[in-house]
C-alpha cells in the first residue's frame, strides 16, 4: 500500500489533470478509470 505522502501527490495530480481536462469527457472517464483501478489495487493490498 502506498504511503501517506505517496497518496496525497497522486491525489493532487489527478486534480491538476481534472482541471486541465476542461469538459473533455474522454479525458475525464481515462482519469476516473485509473483512479479507480489504482484503488481497487490499494484495496487488494490491504487484504493480502
Amino acid at each position: 500500500m502506498k504511503d501517506n505522502d505517496d497518496q496525497i501527490n497522486e491525489g493532487l495530480k489527478q486534480i491538476l489533470e481534472i482541471i486541465n481536462a476542461k469538459g473533455d469527457t474522454g479525458e475525464l472517464n481515462k482519469i476516473v478509470e485509473r483512479t479507480s483501478n489504482d484503488f481497487n489495487q490499494d484495496k487488494g493490498d490491504a487484504t493480502t
